[in-house]
């Protein structure tokens, strides 16, 4: 079949730009589907910008309210504990501890137990045949590690470190035997250590369960013994060196044994948690206003209109942030966000006056942290009216995508009924360029043979 390059070839007509022309008319409907669906698919995504700059804000608003396992106190204040000689403790504080200054005297140490036992004391069978070692630590359960007969020290300790007893094995030289230290991986004097060897591996017995089986031949090294400390006059032991249960909300790390021991003071702020909070939702907030103003905007410079200039869901939108950004959100002295500090600007964005906010702090902690809390759910639950699966831009972006798919289901049809057009007119014209052909042809004959006969009669 003729192709529109090759048309006119007979005729000598340029019949290929007489079907591209008809063809350009043709495609018009095309091209203005095609345009459609490219402002289609520019405000899908200027509404994936619209969600994701609330999204944001609605984040920045749920980091407002404390969850749901937390107090207001915890969520908003912090505390600090400084001590006065960190070589002797530290500590850290959290909500529930009473900020004040904790004295700490009469500091001994946890240590855990540990022995030692030559490898000649110990007596390893020798030839074939294994036993067992139950290793038992404090109250804990007995755990069984086998060791085969004629295994070295070194065998020994790596079975006794993979099976979990509670316990650490090291083998130790020092010129003249060479020695099996064991510790246990926990301090205090209840976690004393219990070995029991089977026939024959007697020799490995420390405390074992038949106290007649003792063989009373393990050097100790360190005993197992708790930590102690007077806090505030009140002695407190611990099985370890890290104290969390004597002074609520407070946890003591014992660093050195000290008489004299040191002083813990415990600070509370208020303010820091509040502040950071709310400076960054006045940030998500700017930062989505500033972006719904942009995308509604005219430019009558450059003549560009934002891309959801005059959309419904953009005004929607607005309207409701609007909403509740001059809500009121408690009772009595706090209940709109300027009772916090933070003014709407003519440009409508927030600002946030911290010494309004601090002042208002130091008046009523308790009552801010309501207000804080109350305005976090608040903008959480208003916007998902906007942006759950159910929202109005969640839905306004499915509306599109469904548009974009249908457009393109429009275009793909209305380009094979294009095909044929272009089909049918390269047919046609490629006949009729064959059709002229054949009169040129024919005109050309016709007039080679008067041509002919005017010689002939001039001849005569």
């Amino acid at each position: 079949m003729a192709t529109i390059t090759s048309l006119g070839v007979g005729s000598g007509l340029d019949l290929g730009s007489i079907v591209s022309g008809l063809m350009a008319v043709e495609k018009q409907p095309l091209t203005a589907l095609k345009t459609r669906q490219s402002t289609v698919e520019s405000r899908i995504s200027a509404l994936g910008t619209l969600k994701s700059a609330l999204a944001s804000l609605q984040t920045a608003a749920g980091n407002l309210v404390p969850g749901t396992t937390q107090t207001l106190a915890e969520k908003f204040s912090s505390f600090t504990a400084k001590s006065a000689d960190e070589t002797v403790a530290t500590a850290t504080a959290k909500s529930g501890v009473a900020a004040t200054k904790y004295t700490l005297t009469n500091i001994t140490l946890a240590s855990a137990e540990q022995v030692r036992k030559t490898e000649t004391a110990l007596g390893i069978p020798s030839g074939t045949g294994s036993g067992t070692l139950s290793i038992k630590v404090g109250s804990g359960d007995s755990v069984d590690v086998s060791v085969n007969n004629g295994s070295s020290l070194t065998d020994i300790a790596k079975a006794i470190n993979s099976s979990k007893a509670g316990v650490t094995a090291s083998v130790i030289n020092d010129g003249t035997a060479k020695h099996l230290v064991i510790t246990a991986k926990e301090s205090g004097a209840n976690n004393t250590i219990s070995i029991t060897g089977s026939t024959g591996w007697e020799g490995f017995n420390f405390r074992p369960s038949s106290a007649s089986a003792d063989t009373n031949s393990w050097v100790s090294q360190q005993a197992a013994t708790s930590a102690s400390v007077d806090v505030n006059g009140l002695t407190i032991t611990s099985q370890s060196n890290t104290i969390s249960d004597a002074v609520s909300g407070l946890t003591i790390n014992l660093l050195k044994a000290s008489s004299a021991g040191t002083t813990i003071n415990v600070t509370q702020d208020n303010t820091s948690s509040i502040t950071s909070a709310l400076n960054a939702f006045v940030t998500a907030y700017n930062t989505a206003a500033s972006s719904m103003k942009s995308m509604g905007a005219y430019n009558a410079t450059t003549k560009v209109a934002g891309a959801l200039q005059g959309d419904a869901v953009l005004r929607s939108a607005q309207a409701q942030v609007s909403r509740l950004v001059t809500a009121k959100y408690g009772t009595g002295d706090l209940q709109t966000l300027s009772d916090l500090g933070i003014s709407l600007q003519k440009d409508g964005t927030l600002k946030l006056d911290s010494t309004k906010l601090n002042k208002a702090i130091e008046n009523d902690f308790a009552a801010v942290s309501e207000m804080v809390s109350a305005v976090g759910t608040g903008f959480k639950t208003g916007l998902n009216s906007l942006i759950d699966s159910s929202g109005s831009v969640t839905s306004a972006t499915e509306s599109a995508n469904r548009l974009v798919k249908e457009l393109q289901k429009r275009q793909e049809a209305m380009q094979d009924r294009l095909d044929k057009i272009e089909e049918r007119y390269v047919k046609q014209f490629s006949a009729l360029d064959t059709m002229i052909a054949g009169f040129n042809q024919t005109s050309s004959s016709l007039a080679s043979m008067l041509s002919a006969l005017e010689v002939n009669n001039s001849n005569k």
